[in-house]
């Protein structure tokens, strides 16, 4: 046996136990559950999504309503507008992770 075939035979044990763990790995991964925290981390970043804009847009109408005086006419349209904004923002953010 020459000295290049002995190391050969030594490698070949080593890239076949990386070769395992490598496929083992990558299934493991296809097959890996989302877990709980990470899913009530979604539900919660879903909610401010949704949240803040709207109570921006809240803020913005009593504000302007307060300014002129003219009790609810800019908050409820700011206020749907910030909802509508909120659930766009919420819709994209689902469907591009």
């Amino acid at each position: 046996m020459t000295h290049g075939q002995a190391k050969s035979d030594e490698l070949d044990p080593l890239l076949k136990e990386a070769a395992r763990r490598s496929e083992r790995h990558r299934r493991g991964q296809d097959h890996a559950e989302a877990s709980v925290a990470h899913l009530l981390a979604q539900i919660g970043v879903l909610g401010w999504i949704i949240v803040v804009p709207t109570l921006l847009g809240m803020f913005a109408g009593r504000w302007l309503d307060r300014i002129v005086g003219s009790g609810l006419f800019f908050t409820a349209p700011l206020l749907m507008l910030g909802l509508a904004l909120g659930c766009w923002s919420a819709w994209k953010w689902m469907h591009s992770a």
